[in-house]
């Protein structure tokens, strides 16, 4: 079955999905990543798409999704904005994927070290950046209330910007909540470290379905 078809995608569960990026990141960091022929991705893609996995990042120039998971053109749906915030334009972008073009999985990726979240724990105010910031303020609160030992790295208002993030889509978005509710798409939170390229997959709310089980098999 072609990879980059629209059958290949309806056949794969969301928690296969989830598979994919955490074992995409486990080759990454063992510098085992696969050798992808973009040019032959080209020539696969070009009459449609069908990306298994829609993920909110951050536009930090360090945390390439497709770099990160070890993917190729047409394997993911990468949103990316500062601090990897939630408006109104991500929503629709994610609905889009999910509802529309069948994505499997939506994932929200934090990093260590990162620049939108430093700003706003600073106070920065300048221009568009004072709104954007704004949204980030109230990880900063929940962070307090966090013990870094529950974390794998020491960036507690990462992961609560990323939990702030998922909660608000959820919220928000009638559409997600109900295909997530469904069992038709998968939720991961995770934390990408730019000292080691590790992701923290600290909040995989996808579930296991038995279909799963007999992938494994094959």
């Amino acid at each position: 079955m072609r990879k980059h078809s629209k059958e290949y995608l309806q056949n794969l569960t969301p928690y296969k999905c989830y598979e994919i990026l955490v074992e995409g990141n486990d080759r990454f960091v063992n510098n085992l990543s696969s050798d992808h022929d973009h040019l032959e991705m080209v020539n696969e893609t070009r009459e449609g798409q069908y990306p298994f996995a829609v993920i909110l990042s951050c536009m930090d120039s360090r945390t390439s999704v497709e770099l990160i998971f070890d993917q190729g053109l047409g394997d993911l749906f990468s949103i990316r904005i500062a601090g990897n915030i939630v408006n109104n334009d991500i929503l629709a972008s994610i609905e889009y994927a999910v509802k529309y073009v069948g994505s499997k999985v939506l994932m929200v990726l934090g990093h260590t070290e990162c620049g939108a979240i430093k700003s706003a724990k600073q106070g920065v105010a300048d221009g568009h950046i004072t709104e954007l910031l704004k949204r980030i303020h109230p990880s900063i609160s929940k962070a307090m209330l966090k013990d870094e030992k529950d974390h794998l790295f020491h960036d507690n208002v990462a992961y609560a910007n990323v939990e702030n993030s998922l909660e608000e889509i959820l919220t928000r978005s009638k559409i997600v909540k109900e295909m997530f509710e469904k069992g038709e798409i998968g939720i991961v939170g995770g934390i990408y470290n730019v000292e080691n390229g590790q992701v923290d997959f600290f909040k995989n709310l996808t579930k296991k379905r038995k279909e799963d089980k007999v992938l494994e098999k094959v």
